[in-house]
């Protein structure tokens, strides 16, 4: 069997892949003659039978080299999952049922994945949002059967699930991972059933077919009603084949270190399948993943442990591991480091590049892309700071779109437009029929939201998201046009520009700092850094908060409509302050809503009631040259 388990064509060789036109060169074969799997368990069949009892998961529990991980072979990883895909078909799972699991990053999350999709549909959900916001996500999938940890210290999964399994109208069964269950509630022991299944077949006798739905996983905003991402098992295998173009070697063995959750592509097709289907291995950062501490600190000794090829992450993910110690560790197994998820500064992957004299390749894509769209080429000119190329089979256009978000042109060479993406990981629609009208800019081509450039040479720069676009007076800015440069500052950690209110201009730029461990800066010194270097007069930030940890999303994002809410919240309650007389006390919140995208409320007390109108109208009056909504609470 060829290094590539996807592919019928390549052999043991790896295709050099320096140029656009060698990904061009493989489209000579069709797609369908190419691909050696129509659905994700065919993939994992393939990946297994490579070496049936080498290990494809190492877990650990608590994220050191000391300890002995848990294994679980290839052979034992698919016995797996034909049991809990059988326990499923005996709860009446069928190819148009949703079974919505609430897990962290544990053995069974993963087999349960796949096992869902080979009999139904997979439903993973970010386990820490808040319980609405899960009711929103589970009603919308129709889940049929919920999967979910059982009552762990310092984990309220459970209390959530138990919370929102009433809400559910096609809700038929509850499993609980990690305890006995309730029969008399309902409630069933997920290992203990799959335990009676067995092992060797599936028992459904289904056949997969390419375009039938594999999972949904959500996306977007967490008010109001959630976005559904519709993936077929032919997006899927295409995330797996398509990466595989780029870890394929002779020696099998661990492919990466996996710290992203499962209800992210990322962690699930582009780390997960794409390993797992080229019979490689994964070591599992613990239940946790990337966000265990332990685990991010003794990172490069793992590698050292573990000889990964790959090193796979998101920016903010890189910048943790560049402060973990790496002296002395003997990283001579990795191949290639990969970032996507957001740009990764250009100072950022040259750290990267002092502790490990490997290519560094940055990809690109979205959920509605399944995950990995465009990649930068190992084999390839070095061009940090680019997204390089579409994979073979798709395409990646920069255009111009009308009021309606439709194509009305393609951009020049470097000039700056909305990113729109064609080819077979593209998704056919979300769930929630109300999300596409504006989903495609025209037929199969996927409105990513970001702006970006090609340049002459092809390569597309990803210049920031659309909605991240600071508008100073009628000027773009480009938040990284400020990112890129701050990240040359030694006392910078994480950072990241946002827009903040203003009455005259519409917003101006302000930056958010988490700065490193024992270097000591001031805010001024900082911005003064920034106005020697940041040519763009109108980007140079009016003010910079120091932060003692940034607001990050599961997979390590930073999460930007915090910090907006936060500038919002500072610029109100500055003006606002002097409205605060005779004891009065004036706070100012500032949040998503479901209808207005986001409010500003204000909270005043120790006003009497004859005052209230008089300081309602002064409110009002101070808030009236901005665009955001707010709303008055006395106390």
């Amino acid at each position: 069997m060829g290094c590539h388990t996807l592919d019928k064509i390549i052999g043991d060789e790896a295709p050099v892949l320096e140029s656009e036109q060698a990904l061009r060169d493989l489209e000579t074969v069709p797609f369908e003659e190419r691909i050696a799997a129509a659905s994700t368990y065919q993939a994992l069949q393939l990946g297994a039978a490579v070496n049936p009892d080498a290990p494809a998961l190492y877990y650990l529990q608590e994220g050191t080299p000391e300890e002995e991980p848990i294994v679980i072979t290839f052979r034992q990883m698919m016995g797996r999952i034909n049991q809990i895909a059988n326990m499923l078909h005996e709860l009446g799972v069928g190819p148009e049922d949703t079974v919505s699991f609430m897990l962290p990053l544990v053995p069974q999350a993963f087999m349960l994945l796949f096992a869902a999709e080979a009999v139904g549909i997979a439903n993973p959900v970010n386990p820490m949002l808040e319980a609405e916001q899960i009711t929103g996500i589970l009603k919308a999938a129709k889940t049929k059967v919920l999967v979910a940890l059982g009552p762990m210290p310092g984990t309220e999964i459970w209390r959530k699930a138990m919370a929102v399994r009433d809400s559910l109208p096609e809700l038929k069964a509850v499993l609980q991972v990690g305890g006995d269950g309730d029969q008399e509630d309902g409630i069933h022991p997920f290992d203990a059933m799959a335990d009676r299944q067995p092992a060797d077949r599936l028992v459904s006798g289904r056949v997969i077919k390419p375009e039938d739905t594999a999972a949904y996983f959500h996306t977007g905003g967490t008010t109001g009603t959630p976005k559904l991402v519709r993936l077929t098992h032919r997006n899927q295998v295409y995330q797996a084949w398509g990466m595989g173009l780029f870890s394929m070697g002779r020696e099998r063995g661990v492919g990466l270190l996996i710290g992203l959750p499962l209800f992210h592509v990322g962690g699930a097709l582009t780390q997960g399948l794409n390993s797992l289907a080229a019979g490689m291995s994964l070591v599992v950062l613990t239940a946790s993943g990337f966000r265990n501490a332990t685990a991010v600190r003794n990172y490069w000794r793992l590698v050292e442990k573990y000889r990964p090829r790959t090193v796979s992450g998101v920016p903010t993910i890189f910048s943790a591991i560049l402060s973990a110690p790496f002296e002395g560790c003997d990283l001579s197994s990795i191949k290639y480091v990969g970032g996507g998820g957001s740009a990764i500064p250009v100072e950022v992957g040259r750290a990267l590049k002092e502790i490990v004299p490997v290519p560094v390749y940055e990809v690109y894509g979205m959920t509605e892309t399944s995950s990995v769209h465009t990649l930068t080429l190992p084999d390839g000119p070095d061009r940090l700071g680019s997204v390089g190329f579409a994979l073979p089979y798709s395409r990646v256009r920069v255009a111009r779109l009308d009021e309606h978000e439709k194509f009305v042109r393609d951009c020049e060479t470097d000039e700056i437009g909305v990113v729109i993406m064609e080819g077979p990981g593209v998704f056919s629609g979300y769930l929630n029929e109300e999300y596409n009208k504006n989903a495609f800019a025209m037929e199969g081509w996927v409105n990513s939201g970001d702006l970006g450039r090609i340049d002459g040479d092809g390569y597309l720069w990803i210049t920031g998201r659309a909605k991240d676009t600071i508008i100073r007076g009628g000027h773009n800015i480009d938040p990284l046009t400020i990112e890129d440069v701050i990240y040359r500052h030694p006392a910078v950690n994480l950072a990241a520009a946002v827009g903040q209110p203003d009455g005259y201009a519409g917003e101006l730029p302000v930056v958010y700092v988490q700065k490193n461990p024992g270097v000591e800066a001031e805010a001024q010194e900082i911005l003064d850094f920034l106005r020697e270097r940041i040519a763009e007069r109108a980007a140079n930030p009016v003010q910079l908060y120091f932060l003692d940890e940034m607001p990050l999303t599961l997979v390590g994002k930073v999460f930007r409509p915090q910090l907006r809410w936060d500038a919002a919240r500072r610029v109100f309650s500055d003006l606002l302050a002097p409205l605060a007389i005779g004891g009065a006390v004036i706070e100012v919140q500032v949040g998503p809503h479901p209808t207005h995208g986001t409010m500003a409320t204000v909270k005043v007390s120790g006003v009497a009631e004859d005052g209230r109108e008089r300081t309602a109208a002064g409110i009002a009056e101070v808030m009236k040259p901005f665009v955001m909504r707010h709303r008055v609470e006395f106390q």
